[in-house]
């Protein structure tokens, strides 16, 4: 099974989509956008991942159409995770399988801040959803070793600075104590937006081998950020490039890291 972990949906007026840079994807993206994407990439199925709304009525919304739609074998809600009450007020759904905050909007320690509901979504047997800028890399590792029973996933290796010729080793310095963590898996996804519309796989190369080498086949998934990466990129560029980077689609890369991390059913 061909698993696409990381898409999104949602409607032309999320307020975050008022920033004048992002006109190009604002409009409304929903089921019918994205199957025709999986049918011609060959993906079977796709975990559908909160879209920066902050309210549990998308959480609702998405759960509704996982339950409704095959391709979508999970969902990764919002909640946040400095209110515990919002973490145990999460419907009882088969299919969710994480949480995410919007970490990446805070200061660089505020996941230091955040344990006990990092805690609290671990015990609910949900994946703990990262989404933070590179700055806020140490912050991940300081969880991750604190909560040694918690299944952490990292968003889109941590957003690298791919643009800056001199940021690759820094950035690797930053990952690789989180590399060391076995309850963190990365995912190879939003790399095209951080790369900018010069992007190219030649580019994206050294990260991603970086990130093969620190984390192993085992411990990473695809994700194509879509339709984020419709800013530079269209879906089938995306996965393509990364097909052409690993030489293939190795299984663990895109499916069974992802069926193993959210508990997901075979089709």
């Amino acid at each position: 099974m061909i698993v696409d972990a990381h898409q999104h949906f949602w409607t032309a007026d999320y307020a975050w989509l008022a920033d004048p840079s992002l006109e190009p994807i604002r409009r409304d993206y929903g089921v019918d956008d994205l199957l025709p994407h999986l049918a011609a990439s060959g993906v079977d199925a796709s975990i559908l991942v909160e879209g920066g709304r902050c309210e549990s009525a998308e959480t609702a919304w998405f759960l509704s159409l996982a339950a409704a739609t095959p391709a979508i074998a999970g969902v990764v809600g919002w909640a946040s995770l400095s209110d515990l009450s919002d973490i145990s007020a999460l419907p009882d759904s088969e299919w969710l399988v994480g949480i995410r905050d919007q970490v990446q909007a805070g200061p660089d320690d505020l996941l230091d801040h955040l344990h006990p509901g990092l805690a609290t979504v671990a015990a609910a047997g949900l994946v703990n959803e990262l989404v933070v800028r590179t700055p806020q890399l140490p912050s991940v590792a300081r969880a991750a070793a604190a909560l040694p029973d918690a299944r952490f996933v990292l968003d889109h290796l941590g957003k690298p600075p791919i643009a800056d010729p001199d940021g690759l080793a820094v950035w690797r310095s930053m990952i690789a104590p989180i590399a060391e963590c076995p309850n963190v898996t990365a995912k190879l996804s939003g790399l095209v937006t951080e790369a900018g519309p010069d992007w190219t796989a030649d580019a994206l190369r050294p990260w991603v081998q970086t990130a093969l080498e620190l984390f192993g086949p085992d411990r990473l998934m695809f994700g194509s950020d879509w339709p984020v990466c419709e800013l530079v990129a269209t879906y089938e560029q995306v996965i393509d490039a990364l097909t052409e980077i690993l030489g293939g689609r190795p299984a663990a890369v895109f499916g069974d890291t992802a069926t193993r991390v959210y508990g997901l059913e075979p089709l």
